[in-house]
């Protein structure tokens, strides 16, 4: 929600309302917009969650790789460890979630029978990709760097565009 706020209250007044412990009118109506779209989806997607929400759930942290790698660390706090002392660079840090994501793409491609749904799921690894890198890429540009209150933005708005994604195509 602080992201949100900080986004809308301009350039100069930007790191102040992410700051501030209140909640703002665009915080709110994010929340209120974001939790409608999940609910609307899982209510759509139901049975089929225990197989969706994980792959969301994977896209949205992945992002946060892309969101280091390529913004410098922004704080409102004078005294603030920057995230990148132990950042050892995205091949690095990316290299297990690259294992997994290929086991499972393996997987799905031995298990789906159908051509149709073969190609929908495809698609739907595609959009992750795309999703995980350019929701970073355009809320670090929007606010000039990262922080850990816009790292759990680009979670939360990656999971909820992969959520409505599969609402759609599934």
């Amino acid at each position: 929600m602080d992201t949100f706020d900080g986004i809308f209250a301009g350039k100069k007044k930007r790191l102040k309302a992410m700051k501030d412990s209140k909640v703002g009118a665009f915080g709110v109506q994010a929340l209120v917009f974001i939790t409608l779209i999940q609910i609307a989806c899982i209510l759509k997607i139901q049975n089929l969650i225990i197989f969706v929400l994980p792959i969301c759930l994977f896209w949205g942290r992945f992002s946060n790789l892309f969101f280091i790698e390529k913004f410098k660390y922004m704080s409102y706090k004078k005294k603030s460890i920057s995230h990148k002392k132990f950042w050892n660079g995205f091949k690095k840090e990316s290299l297990i979630s690259f294992i997994f994501l290929l086991i499972f793409i393996a997987y799905q491609l031995v298990t789906i029978t159908s051509q149709a749904i073969l190609i929908k799921f495809l698609i739907l690894i595609l959009i992750g990709i795309f999703l995980s890198y350019s929701i970073p890429n355009i809320l670090g540009n929007k606010i000039g760097g990262f922080n850990g209150d816009a790292c759990g933005a680009s979670v939360v708005i990656v999971e909820t565009a992969m959520l409505f994604m599969h609402a759609i195509l599934l």
